[in-house]
């Protein structure tokens, strides 16, 4: 391979256009070779990779950083990355949308355009909103999580904004993002993701689970809520009066080689997690548990009925009042492991 294409496409995370080939004297015949032979392959039209490029890309997340990367590559004109596409590149936590698209933002009047599964947004920015990540130009994570809620549904702009904090943005952060926005369409949707927001939930199922618990109409759970006997500690991913509510996702039973992150056998995690339910519920607490499929269609439905059923039963048990569990409550965030 001629050195200065391997040297480009390193520059360019694997990537190469067809125009940068033909530029360098690759002959299109050789191209198509490549191609079939499965050395290369196709990324989108006229982009192509090395073969292990595209092998490397196993998650949801690279394959859309690859497609990014490949459309960025082709546009003529200076922009930076927005929306989902710089919410990848920075490694903030979002919901999949049913039609991802690149979405790339360039200094102009408010308004966008899609062509070829690519989305323009010619919409203004502050030049300190422009962040340097693995040597691209994208929007920060407080402008990016505001771009996020006016793309998509509510539940997509409250993850999005929860991802945000828990990368350090404060809500100043999130509130001086929306406040140029005053005018544009769908910012009432980006101010009610801002307020809903929370930077205690650890990834985007919790924040779904909030957001259920919330429709419960019995107030706001709080994350995180951490107790203690002086030996051992635990902290429920939501509270709400004297009944904590976790989720429990898949990967927690998985070992790493299967994606997950147990680190020991299903079994054992299951006999843990029943340990740490008796413990907890000794003082005192009612305890329901949610699942990924809880979170939508009618399943949900299913699932607010249960919750609200289970809450009342804690309620007539013990009340609502944590008072008497003063000298058992963590006080702070909960560490996380470096």
């Amino acid at each position: 391979m001629h050195p200065e294409l391997m040297a480009l496409m390193r520059a360019q995370y694997g990537l190469v256009t067809r125009d940068q080939v033909l530029t360098l004297g690759m002959h299109p015949r050789r191209v198509q070779r490549l191609l079939r032979s499965g050395e290369w392959v196709s990324v989108r039209w006229g982009v192509y990779a090395l073969a292990e490029v595209g092998r490397c890309a196993a998650t949801q997340r690279e394959r859309r950083l690859l497609v990014d990367r490949a459309a960025s590559l082709q546009q003529r004109r200076p922009h930076v990355m927005s929306h989902d596409s710089a919410a990848y590149e920075l490694g903030m936590a979002i919901l999949t949308p049913p039609t991802p698209l690149t979405h790339v933002t360039r200094p102009g009047l408010v308004g966008s355009h899609v062509r070829r599964d690519v989305k323009h947004h010619l919409a203004p920015y502050r030049s300190d909103q422009v962040v340097t990540v693995n040597g691209r130009q994208v929007l920060d994570p407080a402008r990016t999580a505001a771009d996020v809620a006016r793309e998509h549904p509510l539940e997509h702009g409250v993850v999005a904004c929860d991802s945000a904090r828990r990368m350090g943005c404060t809500l100043d952060d999130l509130w001086a993002a929306v406040a140029p926005m005053r005018n544009w369409p769908f910012v009432t949707r980006v101010r009610e993701a801002v307020e809903l927001s929370d930077a205690g939930a650890d990834n985007p199922a919790e924040t779904l689970a909030r957001l259920l618990v919330s429709e419960l109409g019995f107030g706001r759970p709080q994350t995180q809520f951490g107790i203690t006997d002086g030996r051992r500690k635990a902290w429920c991913d939501l509270r709400l009066g004297r009944h904590v509510i976790e989720f429990d996702g898949w990967v927690k039973y998985q070992r790493a080689a299967q994606g997950g992150v147990a680190l020991a056998p299903a079994e054992d995690v299951l006999w843990d997690e029943k340990q740490r339910q008796d413990w907890v519920c000794g003082f005192k607490l009612g305890m329901s548990r949610l699942v990924w499929s809880d979170l939508w269609g009618d399943a949900r439905i299913a699932a607010l009925a249960r919750l609200r059923r289970e809450y009342l039963q804690t309620v007539r048990l013990y009340g609502t009042s944590i008072d008497d569990l003063a000298p058992f409550i963590i006080r702070g965030p909960r560490p996380h492991a470096a």
